[in-house]
C-alpha cells in the first residue's frame, strides 16, 4: 500500500475561480433514471457520486480539472438533487449501488469511478459487484465504519437534543429556522478542514440547493433513510470485507481534519483493498474535492499516470494477470 504523492499542480490547468455548475439532464440506463451533470472532456468516461446530503454540484470543480483527461458525469443519487426515488424507496448503501450498478451497466462501457463519503461505499460495492464496469476507483474521505459517539460530528449542537423529549421540540424549531444560507455556513465549519476556503459562489450554491431540497416531498425522507442506511451498514465486518474484494486499483483519498470519519481510518481502508493507496492532504477536511478540488485533482491524475494498464477494466486486468 504505496503512500501517494498528491500529484504535481502544474500538470493540471488553471482552476477558474467563478466555475459554475455543469449543465443537468436526466439521463435513462439499465432502466434507471438519473439526473446528472455533464462535463466535457477527452478520453475515456468518468462517473463522480456524491456522499450524504450532496448532489452532482459537489463535484464541479474536480470535474473541469480533469476534464482534459476524461469525460465527466456526476450523478444525483435517487432521492438527492434532482433525481426522483426508486420505488422502493430503499436508500441503504446497498439499494443506491443497485441502481448506480443498472445504469452504469445500461451504458456499457467502463468509467473512471470517484464517490466520497456514502458515495465511496456505493461505488465500493459496484466495483466488488461488477469490476468489468471500473477501470479505477477513487474513494474521498468514504464512509468506513467509525461508531464514535462525538458530538464535533455535527453541524449544529442542537442536532443532539433534537429528539430529547422536552428539549427536542424547542430545539427542531430553532434548527428549522435557519435560513438555507445559515445551514450552508454550518455544513462548510463541519466539513471543511479551514472554512476560509468556502467561496461565496459554493456557499450560495449549497443554500439555493438547501431550498431546493425542502420543496421536495421525498427530501426528508430520503437523507433520514440514506443516514440510517450507512449507520446500519457500520455494525460489522461487512464493509471491510466488500474492500478486500474489489480487484481494480483504488486510489483513497483522505484529509487529515476530517471530522466526520476519523482519518486514523485511511491506512486501514487503503490497506484493505489488494491493490490501494493512499494520499492524505494536510489541513483538509471530509469533502476535500470541493476544499481543494486542484490537489484532488493532481492525486487522481498522478494515481491513472502510473498505471500502464489504465484503460483496461476491471476484469481486462485479471485475466491479464492470470495469463
Amino acid at each position: 500500500m504505496p503512500v501517494g504523492d498528491p500529484g504535481d499542480l502544474a500538470d493540471l490547468p488553471p482552476l477558474p475561480a467563478h466555475q459554475p455548475a455543469w449543465p443537468g439532464r436526466h439521463v435513462t440506463a439499465g432502466g434507471i433514471t438519473l439526473h446528472v451533470r455533464e462535463t466535457p472532456g477527452e478520453g475515456p468516461d468518468a462517473v463522480y457520486v456524491h456522499g450524504l446530503s450532496g448532489s452532482a454540484t459537489n463535484w464541479t470543480d474536480l470535474a473541469g480539472l480533469l476534464a482534459p483527461r476524461v469525460r465527466g458525469t456526476a450523478v444525483d443519487l435517487p432521492g438527492f438533487g434532482y433525481t426522483e426515488p426508486v420505488p422502493s424507496c430503499d436508500y441503504s448503501p446497498a439499494a443506491h449501488a443497485d441502481a448506480l450498478l443498472c445504469w452504469l451497466a445500461g451504458r456499457g462501457r467502463p468509467v473512471h469511478l470517484l464517490g466520497n463519503s456514502l458515495g465511496g461505499v456505493v461505488v465500493m460495492l459496484v466495483a466488488a459487484r461488477r469490476p468489468e464496469l471500473v477501470r479505477t476507483l477513487t474513494l474521498v474521505s468514504p464512509a468506513m465504519p467509525d461508531r464514535r459517539p462525538d458530538p464535533r460530528r455535527m453541524s449544529d449542537p442542537r442536532m443532539a437534543l433534537a429528539w430529547i423529549p422536552g428539549l427536542g421540540s424547542r430545539a427542531r424549531a430553532q434548527l428549522a429556522a435557519m435560513t438555507p444560507r445559515a445551514r450552508a455556513e454550518a455544513t462548510m465549519r463541519l466539513c471543511f478542514g479551514d472554512p476560509t476556503r468556502a467561496t461565496d459562489l459554493r456557499l450560495d450554491e449549497t443554500a439555493q440547493e438547501i431550498a431546493d431540497r425542502g420543496r421536495q416531498p421525498w427530501a426528508g425522507q430520503a437523507i433520514d433513510r440514506s443516514a440510517f442506511g450507512m449507520f446500519r451498514s457500520w455494525m460489522g465486518p461487512h464493509l471491510w470485507r466488500v474492500a478486500a474484494r474489489v480487484p481494480v486499483p483504488t486510489l483513497v483519498v483522505w484529509g487529515d481534519r476530517d471530522r466526520l470519519v476519523a482519518p486514523r481510518l485511511a491506512a486501514r481502508t487503503a490497506r484493505t483493498f489488494p491493490d490501494g493507496r493512499l494520499v492524505m492532504l494536510e489541513g483538509v477536511g471530509h469533502i476535500a474535492q470541493i476544499e481543494t478540488p486542484d490537489r484532488v485533482a493532481a492525486a487522481v491524475a498522478a494515481f491513472w499516470d502510473t498505471l500502464a494498464d489504465g484503460n483496461m477494466s476491471g476484469d481486462e486486468r485479471v485475466a491479464a494477470r492470470d495469463r
